[in-house]
């Protein structure tokens, strides 16, 4: 039972995980903003 808890738990903070990055990927305003974003998200994760 503790486990199921925790995988859902998990799957939940890794949807909102990605939504947040999603939304920040899409506030920038061009291209340039766009890859220096991309490049801050898989540098500091």
């Amino acid at each position: 039972m503790f486990a199921y808890i925790f995988l859902a738990l998990r799957k939940l903070l890794d949807c909102a995980e990605h939504s947040r990055r999603d939304a920040y990927l899409a506030a920038a305003v061009d291209i340039v903003e766009l890859e220096r974003r991309m490049r801050l998200i898989d540098v500091n994760g």
